[in-house]
């Protein structure tokens, strides 16, 4: 039994003998010749071509380049050249065949190899966490979850997570701090009194659906039922994730602040109690902050007419 240190090194030495052997491949190979019956020594074919005919005594060995679509990668004495092979299931052309070499093949881009070269989709990073790597055709994408700071909203094999916008701009203040999964809700003066709080949940909406992970049957139990409060008849029965998340996504941009506020109830009703709870805490510290900074406005307001008098 080998000492499980010695194996790296045996599997090392194998695979340079292999490597020696086939650049020391023989140069010649034995033939009897069909006139006089003697063995004569033939020289092989270079890579790129096949044997036409063996040497005689008197004649040495004729070979002939491979046509278009086949190939010899080794010296030899065949006398046809191999077919070039084709490229699998998700893979494209590397490198062309030629005469002297088979095609190589790479996985198409969003794909890469493992399991006996057959090739596989990047790996997309939920919403929460960004790209550390992005995947090649020979690696997976590698994720890390989003610090304190940055968020990720999207699922994605592209994308890294992305700063918390500042609301340090003159005139806006923070509405809702921003988590790894959705940005900072910034509102202004002006605003406080024009929009609800639901219109403010409506930002983060989009991504509080991909981050939650709803089971895809009641995710189209809740879009049905989102379209049926509004009057719509479309059905949702059949999508994939992506297609269901585009149509909510849609609902939302055309829902009004009422319609918003429903929105934990809907999933309670359909049974997401998690998601419906974590979104009305959402929805509660959002009408809870929008109060504190008009009531502060207020107060400002307040003082400066205090000292005009």
């Amino acid at each position: 039994m080998l000492w499980p240190s010695l194996l790296p090194l045996v599997l090392l030495a194998a695979r340079a003998a292999r490597v020696a052997g086939v650049a020391a491949s023989p140069r010649t190979f034995m033939h009897t010749d069909p006139a006089t019956g003697s063995s004569v020594e033939c020289a092989r074919c270079a890579p790129g071509n096949y044997l036409r005919s063996s040497c005689t005594a008197t004649r040495g060995s004729v070979c002939a380049r491979c046509p278009s679509g086949s190939f010899t990668e080794l010296w030899n004495y065949i006398s046809k050249c191999l077919r070039c092979g084709a490229c699998g299931h998700n893979q494209v052309v590397k490198t062309p065949c030629a005469a002297d070499s088979d095609c190589r093949c790479e996985c198409k881009p969003g794909y890469y190899k493992r399991d006996y070269d057959m090739c596989h989709p990047h790996r997309e990073c939920p919403a929460g966490q960004g790209v550390l790597s992005k995947g090649t055709a020979d690696e997976d994408t590698a994720c890390r979850a989003c610090s304190n700071g940055t968020f990720s909203a999207a699922v994605s094999a592209h994308e890294a997570c992305s700063l918390h916008q500042s609301c340090d701009a003159p005139g806006t203040q923070l509405l809702l701090k921003g988590s790894s999964w959705h940005d900072s809700v910034c509102t202004s003066c002006t605003e406080l009194r024009s929009r609800d709080g639901a219109d403010y949940l409506k930002e983060i909406l989009p991504p509080f659906f991909v981050h939650q992970k709803i089971h895809i049957k009641r995710l189209r139990r809740i879009l049905q039922k989102l379209l049926s409060e509004s009057g719509q008849k479309r059905g949702a029965s059949g999508l994939d994730r992506a297609d269901l998340h585009a149509r909510i996504n849609a609902w939302i941009a055309s829902a009004k602040a009422g319609q918003i506020r429903e929105v934990p109830a809907i999933l309670t009703r359909m049974g997401a109690d998690g998601a419906a709870e974590r979104l009305r805490n959402k929805l509660q510290s959002i009408d809870s902050n929008l109060n504190e900074l008009c009531d502060l406005r207020n107060e400002v307001d307040v003082i400066v007419m205090s000292g005009r008098k």
